[in-house]
């Protein structure tokens, strides 16, 4: 994904951080699908008695974009929550660098 390219190159993103990020996907995806659905039929539709309302898709574009917004500022997408976050230099490394290799449970060495 490229969102996870760009957020691992800065130190942004752990292992941790997979639920807030496929949340995010979740909500985009929602997103985009109701936006194409707002394009094709209008923001307003007929109801079934024949009256103008407001497509439901609406309702749907506008949550997802709520809940977008919320985690893209946990993230740094916005300008305003990238110059509160403070990224280390390239050239400085993690004090820790473990991978998930590290945490998995084998038998210990020598037998046991």
């Amino acid at each position: 994904m490229r969102l996870t390219a760009q957020l691992a190159k800065l130190n942004l993103i752990t292992h941790l951080d997979r639920g807030a990020l496929a949340t995010y996907c979740g909500a985009y995806a929602l997103w985009a699908e109701s936006m194409v659905q707002i394009q094709k039929y209008g923001a307003m539709v007929k109801s079934p008695t024949g009256y103008p309302m407001q497509s439901p898709y609406l309702a749907i574009a506008n949550r997802q974009a709520e809940l977008m917004m919320r985690i893209a500022s946990e993230f740094g997408f916005t300008p305003a929550s990238r110059s509160r976050i403070s990224v280390p230099p390239p050239d400085q490394l993690p004090l820790l660098d473990l991978t998930a290799d590290d945490y998995e449970e084998g038998e210990p060495e020598g037998g046991g």
